[in-house]
C-alpha cells in the first residue's frame, strides 16, 4: 500500500487502450463517437448534440476534476489514435482510500471489443496497484441490464439496490444497482481480467 492516498490525473497505456486526461482537444472523436442516442439512455443526459455542447460536456467534466472528487478520461483506442470513449475515477475519498469507476462510455464500434476490457484492467490495476485502493465500487442504472452482466463478468461483487436514486436526462427515475471490488479480492479479479484479454 502507498503512503498517500492522493490521486492525481494519469496516463494508463495498455495494449489495446490509453487512458489519458480528459482534454478539449478530445471533443471532435468523441462528439463522433457520442451522438448515437441509444448509448445515453441510462445515463444523466442525452446524446451529444454538436461539438460545441461535447465541449461544453468536456469543460463540466474538468470544473468537476477540480473538487478532486473526480479524474475524467478519454479512452484512446491505439490502433487507430482515436478517441473512443470516456470514463472517469469518480467519488474518490481520501480517508476511505475509495472511489467509483463510473461515466463509462464507447463508441458503439468499440463496445465488446479488448478496448473496453483493457480499459476496466487499466484503472482497476492502478487504483489497487498504484494507489493503493482499499475498494473501488461501480453503478448501474436498475434497467441497463446489459451493463449489470458486464460488470458481474468482470468480477465485481453484486451489493445491492438504491431506489429511485437518481434522475436519467429524460426526468425520469432511476434505481441504481451497485457494485464493488475490495482489495483483497484484486489479484483473482486481475488474473480473471488477464484471462479475458488473452483470449
Amino acid at each position: 500500500m502507498t503512503a498517500t492516498f492522493d490521486p492525481q490525473p494519469v496516463i494508463l497505456e495498455g495494449k489495446h487502450a490509453q487512458l489519458e486526461p480528459l482534454q478539449i482537444h478530445h471533443a471532435r472523436n468523441l462528439f463522433a463517437n457520442g451522438s448515437e442516442p441509444a448509448l445515453w439512455a441510462y445515463m444523466a443526459r442525452e446524446k451529444f448534440a454538436s461539438l460545441s455542447d461535447t465541449e461544453k460536456w468536456i469543460e463540466q467534466a474538468l470544473q468537476t476534476a477540480l473538487t478532486g472528487l473526480e479524474l475524467p478520461f478519454a479512452i484512446i483506442d491505439r490502433e487507430s489514435g482515436q478517441a473512443a470513449g470516456s470514463t472517469r475515477y469518480m467519488d474518490i475519498s481520501k480517508p476511505l482510500r475509495a472511489m467509483e469507476i463510473g461515466w463509462t462510455w464507447l463508441g458503439k464500434d468499440y463496445r465488446r471489443t479488448a478496448v473496453n476490457t483493457e480499459c476496466k484492467y487499466l484503472l482497476l490495476k492502478n487504483a489497487f496497484e498504484n494507489w493503493g485502493s482499499s475498494r473501488v465500487s461501480f453503478k448501474t442504472d436498475g434497467g441497463n441490464l446489459r451493463s449489470q452482466t458486464a460488470i458481474e463478468r468482470i468480477g465485481a461483487r453484486r451489493e445491492g439496490i438504491r431506489r429511485k436514486h437518481r434522475i436519467r436526462w429524460d426526468g425520469s427515475l432511476q434505481d441504481s444497482v451497485y457494485f464493488s471490488i475490495i482489495a483483497i479480492e484484486w489479484p483473482n479479479v486481475k488474473k480473471r481480467l488477464e484471462g479475458m484479454l488473452e483470449s
